[in-house]
């Protein structure tokens, strides 16, 4: 099982579930794409993404909604053909709230919501995949 991004993140692009990710899995290109992707072969199924998402997008793959599954197969699409799955997302329209929920994020129109989470830190590209022990024995990004 992995995780899926579904419908909500759709013009909202809130990066919290980024944050909290400790493997780094979760992507999109600034200007290019509507939603965040995850990718399913490097998603370790930990769920730290699910809670930190503050429009309940994201759904373990065995409880994604029925109308909703089809996520699962664009999600994984973005990783081998971005255009096909930028193409399959432009026909689903954002749900009501999108707008308000980005612009309530700090983020003016067009742009990715930066993470709901104040203070959190940047997003470090350079480290894209790695993770460490941290505090506790927990896992957790690098920087």
């Amino acid at each position: 099982m992995t995780f899926v991004i579904t419908q909500p993140c759709i013009e909202v692009r809130d990066q919290s579930c980024v944050e909290v990710c400790p493997v780094d899995c979760i992507h999109f290109e600034e200007g290019e794409d509507r939603m965040l992707y995850i990718e399913p072969v490097a998603c370790i199924d930990c769920g730290a993404c699910e809670p930190a998402c503050p429009v309940d997008a994201i759904f373990d793959e065995a409880d994604l909604p029925d109308d909703m599954v089809h996520f699962t197969e664009i999600n994984v699409l973005w990783y081998s053909d971005p255009d096909a799955a930028r193409a399959r997302v432009a026909d689903i329209p954002a749900l009501e709230g999108a707008e308000e929920a980005r612009a309530a994020a700090g983020a003016p129109a067009g742009a990715a919501a930066p993470p709901a989470a104040a203070g959190a830190a940047e997003h470090d590209p350079p480290n894209k995949g790695r993770v460490k022990d941290g505090e506790g024995g927990k896992r957790g990004k690098w920087g």
